[in-house]
């Protein structure tokens, strides 16, 4: 009794997790001394998209698909109409140390959101996330994956002890010598939904590119 009792635990405790994970649409702002771009992720389960637009959304400039589960990153350009598999990115080496404290919460776009300041001073470089900690559990694993060289997401990763579905809602890179803001992303909006499959594929008409 006492074992199928720890088996129906285990069952609810997987059902539960699976219905808090998040589907739909993620939009959020990318902003640096030189330019605005908007972003979008459109999550269904294991596997996302990325379209990216600059400053206006009238034209994308280029989108990623994301699979968690085959481990693969495949980028799309939309002007040539072509597609690919990207290559893993092997991340520099970081000077000195990153600092980690935990600050105060608020509130964005509706979520409860925890403060942490990840700080090296050798680096010259202070960035600030305010940390949504449910349900999107896909931004984790896909920041692995993508392994991306911008100091926003190696930062992030500094952050130890984060719980499953953690996802920065507002981040602020920041020179510490003078406080002067290097790059900025904020969500801006949340559609939760169900995407079709069709929205995660390579479009119909794209040929592959070879690197």
């Amino acid at each position: 009794m006492k074992k199928i009792i720890i088996t129906l635990s285990s069952i609810f405790i997987a059902i539960n997790a699976i219905a808090q994970t998040f589907n739909g649409n993620i939009e959020f702002k990318y902003f640096n001394s030189k330019d605005t771009s908007t972003n979008i992720y459109i999550v269904k389960d294991k596997v996302i998209k990325l379209d990216q637009y600059k400053r206006s959304q009238s034209a994308m400039e280029g989108s990623f698909i994301f699979d968690l589960n085959a481990n693969t990153v495949k980028f799309l350009n939309p002007k040539r109409r072509v597609w690919g598999i990207n290559k893993s990115e092997t991340p520099p080496i970081i000077k000195g140390q990153c600092v980690v404290t935990k600050g105060g919460t608020k509130k964005i776009q509706g979520t409860n959101c925890n403060e942490y300041i990840v700080k090296n001073t050798e680096e010259n470089t202070q960035i600030t996330y305010w940390i949504a900690t449910e349900k999107y559990n896909f931004f984790i694993p896909l920041l692995k994956l993508w392994n991306r060289k911008d100091k926003q997401s190696i930062y992030f990763a500094k952050i130890e002890g984060l719980p499953e579905g953690s996802m920065p809602f507002l981040s602020e890179e920041k020179s510490i010598s003078d406080g002067k803001v290097i790059s900025k992303l904020e969500v801006i909006k949340i559609t939760k939904r169900t995407p079709e499959d069709s929205e995660l594929e390579v479009p119909a008409g794209y040929n592959k590119y070879d690197q």
